[in-house]
């Protein structure tokens, strides 16, 4: 799960970069182009059958990841990074809430903590207006709905792909893009701008560190309970920061320092806690 944060942190300054001229959805659908042309090769040559067993919950994976990624790109359009950022972060409390009703996995008290924490520092790191104050500043109700209807798909998604864990994690990263790409073409073609040869690249790059982040991320939850797992992703957001200084000269302010230590701390936490008892 580490992983697959430091690849989705590393998704995130690509596309930044690739976005300067680039549509959102654009980038979108090259990211599923070469994470579906990857895993179908890796699937090839591991000689595992593309289609796996579970094929319901492959599609239900896939139409809540899509319903999610479209409400998440929906909400950074329409509301503040900062706010989009907190509302995005709720996805782990949303697991461990869910986690002992639909998996039937015992959340201790450890778990609750290090997400607790993980999120105050989630705040800390975003410093939303709503809460740190800003005037002028008028969030758009329905915006916040949406952002919080596409935390709700991820947690989901999440829940999903634990109950997946029977499938081999190339299968359920394979047929996510393999549902978005063709539902998303549509939007794209209207918007469509021709990319440079620094672009190609660089949206070449953003499909290779998805498919990693994604294969990492469905290794995690196929082998952790889900709200552990979930809780580590967290971490997204220190690497975020490292990279943003690092290649966009991004300085963190005190109170960012203070919520990276503190998503730190609570990533740390979960990632020790011993695994509860589970009748799953």
């Amino acid at each position: 799960m580490v992983v697959s944060a430091f690849a989705f942190a590393v998704m995130s300054a690509l596309v930044k970069l690739a976005g300067q001229r680039l549509p959102s959805v654009e980038i979108a659908i090259a990211r599923g182009v070469v994470t579906l042309v990857a895993s179908y090769v890796a699937l090839r040559r591991a000689g595992i059958p593309a289609f796996g067993h579970a094929n319901k919950w492959l599609l239900v994976r896939g139409l809540i990841g899509l319903g999610g990624l479209q409400c998440y790109f929906y909400a950074v359009t329409v509301l503040p990074l900062a706010e989009a950022t907190v509302i995005h972060f709720t996805n782990p409390l949303f697991v461990a809430m869910a986690a002992p009703l639909l998996l039937g996995e015992r959340v201790g008290p450890r778990e609750i903590g290090g997400v607790v924490l993980g999120m105050i520092g989630v705040v800390f790191v975003a410093q939303p207006s709503f809460l740190f104050g800003g005037e002028g500043v008028t969030l758009s109700p329905f915006g916040v709905l949406v952002g919080f209807l596409g935390a709700l798909f991820g947690a989901a998604a999440s829940i999903v792909v634990r109950k997946l864990r029977t499938e081999h994690p190339l299968v359920v990263v394979f047929h996510f893009p393999l549902l978005v790409v063709p539902l998303t073409l549509p939007f794209v073609v209207p918007v469509w701008v021709t990319p440079t040869p620094r672009e190609w690249l660089l949206l070449l790059a953003v499909g290779l560190v998805t498919q990693l982040g994604q294969l990492k991320m469905t290794e995690g939850l196929r082998t952790e309970p889900a709200a552990r797992a979930s809780a580590v992703s967290y971490v997204q957001i220190v690497f975020s920061f490292a990279l943003g200084l690092v290649l966009f000269g991004e300085m963190p302010t005190p109170m960012t320092w203070l919520g990276a230590i503190l998503i730190t701390c609570g990533t740390l936490i979960v990632a020790s806690a011993r695994p509860a008892s589970s009748s799953a």
